[in-house]
């Protein structure tokens, strides 16, 4: 059964399409669930971030995975076949391999992509879509992934989309010491902002959460206060920087709360990065004349303005990927070979089995050992090479060029008449 992964990706997609067709965690497993119940379909695995949606799966026909996906988006009113790539076996495994190891991100090199990706596949474990093939295949993808980071510079050097949201901040501010903070959820990408941002000792740090008492854990790390997110309407005018990245479905910023905010700002102005997908903020805020508003997909262009200077690293990953490929595809092709192992083992036992009774008969009966066991290995010779030997002799001209090459392969004569288990 081929290996398939399709999907949609920032190079295909803009945000406005990725946004619809994203799957928050707390819908991942129902949709897992869904999908390899379709038929055909015997392993799954969803990654879905803010940059991409793709299905990694084992399926005899991809047309039905499509089929699925297509219909996902619908629900949104949307149409992804525009936008929808798909690769198979050794071009599927090489994208897995890719992106894990953060040479298909958004920010070459970034980090953060192999830790959603363990996650998607503890997901799929948990949601019993994770079979043998897919399981080695996410094993081996952190395996190169380690390789990558381990022995090239892929990431050093790199830009942070974090880091590059500062830089804009401070072209908008000068000193961020003077500027008040606010940060809306508590994922890893407001982590890593705050980490920045706090740095740079804004005047005060707000956290502004769902879960009160994790926006409080969350603003504690950093030295703020936290309020609800019932909250922000009364409170967004008095921040000068808005740093949002909630699994929202639907925005929790409109244009109009922003139009308030600015209003009672007298209209000084206001810097928000919105790092969701679904985004946080009503695309039209983007209009406000006072509002600098920035996607991650606005930061992502700036970042991989220095993307050039990785290049070398870049190569690099590419020929320990390639590598890692086709040690996955022998791997596959071993595994084709098991039925055939299993059944002449099984063979070879029926022949042993028939023999060793044959032999201990004889023996109960008194005749001599040494011609036993000589009975004994000519009837499990014999046995072992009658059907090879009747196919060789029955074979025509062009069949029996080819079994005399598999007998040169199978018995080679290397003059080892132990096995190769020596002495």
């Amino acid at each position: 059964m081929p290996l398939h992964v399709l999907g949609i990706n920032h190079h295909s997609a803009p945000i406005e399409v990725r946004e619809k067709l994203a799957f928050p965690p707390e819908t991942q497993t129902n949709a897992l669930t869904a999908l390899a119940s379709r038929p055909g379909v015997a392993e799954a695995v969803l990654v879905s971030t803010c940059n991409r949606t793709e299905i990694y799966c084992r399926a005899d026909d991809v047309g039905v995975v499509r089929e699925w996906l297509n219909a996902e988006a619908a629900r949104s009113n949307l149409s992804i076949d525009e936008h929808l790539y798909w690769h198979t076996e050794n071009e599927a495994v090489r994208h897995a391999f890719r992106v894990a190891s953060g040479l298909d991100s958004m920010v070459l090199g970034e980090p953060q992509i192999l830790g959603q990706v363990k996650q998607s596949v503890r997901t799929a474990e948990h949601s019993g879509t994770l079979g043998s093939q897919l399981n080695r295949l996410f094993q081996q993808t952190f395996s190169v992934a380690k390789e990558v980071r381990t022995h090239t510079a892929i990431g050093a050097q790199s830009i942070s989309m974090s880091s590059a949201a500062l830089k804009l901040a401070q072209n908008l501010f000068g000193d961020i010491s003077r500027t008040k903070l606010l940060m809306i959820g508590v994922g890893e990408m407001v982590e890593l902002a705050a980490t920045y941002f706090v740095a740079q000792g804004p005047q005060q740090v707000v956290v502004a959460n769902r879960t009160l008492s994790r926006g409080e854990a969350f603003a504690e790390r950093f030295g703020g206060t936290a309020i609800s997110i019932e909250q922000l309407p009364e409170r967004l005018h008095e921040f000068d920087i808005v740093i949002t990245g909630t699994a929202s479905t639907l925005p929790i910023l409109s244009r109009s709360a922003f139009e308030k905010a600015l209003k009672a700002r007298r209209f000084r102005p206001m810097f928000v990065v919105d790092f969701a997908v679904p985004r946080d903020v009503e695309p039209e805020a983007s209009e406000l004349e006072d509002l600098f508003l920035y996607t991650i997909d606005d930061l992502g262009t700036i970042v991989q303005e220095g993307a050039g200077q990785r290049q070398a690293a870049v190569t690099e990953a590419e020929l320990i990927v390639a590598k890692q490929v086709d040690a996955f595809r022998a791997w596959q092709s071993s595994r084709g070979a098991v039925p055939a192992i299993v059944q002449l083992r099984a063979k070879a036992d029926e022949y042993r089995t028939a023999e060793l009774a044959k032999a201990k008969l004889r023996l109960s009966k008194g005749e001599d050992p040494e011609k036993v066991l000589e009975a004994l290995a000519n009837g499990l010779v014999n046995k072992i090479l009658h059907h090879p030997t009747q196919a060789l002799n029955r074979a025509v001209e062009g069949e029996r060029d080819s079994l005399v090459r598999a007998v040169e392969i199978l018995f080679p004569d290397n003059g080892d008449a132990n096995g190769g288990r020596g002495s």
